[in-house]
């Protein structure tokens, strides 16, 4: 995230972001805030570092297209990664 400078914009980035998933149809579960840290590869010198956020949610596959599009326009939003969480295995009863 974009943050520089201003340390309590965080909390309303997280909610700007967490907003955008619920309207694209996504369910958040879980918001983690990390600390601040140094980018390991700095791609532009205006960005060495940010707030790292983890966002777990549910959402259909094609909604993911969708989010990047729009936390690519958002100068609150640096770098996004998303995951595939494995579905959970029902438990077996013996």
């Amino acid at each position: 995230m974009n943050t520089a400078a201003r340390e309590e914009g965080v909390k309303e980035a997280i909610d700007k972001l967490s907003a955008e998933i619920t309207s694209a149809g996504g369910k958040v579960e879980t918001v983690q805030k990390m600390d601040k840290r140094n980018f390991v590869r700095v791609a532009d010198k205006k960005h060495s570092s940010g707030h790292y956020v983890n966002v777990i949610f549910e959402s259909l596959p094609a909604v993911l297209p969708q989010l990047q599009s729009r936390f690519a326009l958002s100068e609150d939003v640096f770098r996004v990664l998303f995951t595939e969480a494995a579905a959970p295995k029902a438990e077996v009863k013996i």
